[in-house]
């Protein structure tokens, strides 16, 4: 004999789960911060939110974070400071590949 109790859960399950299921298309969360099945990504031991945040030299910056590159700024989570060339390229390029129109060349502060 089953025990009722398991029967209940069981049946509140189905209840449950038919609820949620009988709305049709899933409903888009109105507030950013209910983003339950956005993939996060991983900035060492902690996850981040790529829609706000990237993960440069180890820590996890906002996407408008910017640094320096000789007389240049460039921002950390789209560009990348070619130091011996002194250019700004965007990410993904290789410092060693042809100018592009893309790329911003820099001077030297001294």
């Amino acid at each position: 004999m089953v025990p009722r109790g398991c029967i209940l859960a069981v049946l509140a399950v189905l209840c449950i789960s038919r609820l949620l299921c009988s709305h049709g298309a899933p409903v888009v969360p109105m507030s950013p911060y209910l983003m339950l099945c956005q993939p996060h990504l991983r900035c060492g031991d902690k996850f981040y939110d790529p829609l706000q945040h990237c993960c440069y030299d180890g820590a996890i910056v906002p996407l408008t974070r910017t640094r320096g590159c000789g007389n240049c700024t460039f921002r950390v989570c789209f560009e990348r400071c070619c130091s011996w060339s002194l250019m700004v390229k965007l990410i993904g390029q290789s410092c060693t590949s042809e100018p592009t129109s893309d790329d911003k060349p820099c001077h030297s502060l001294s």
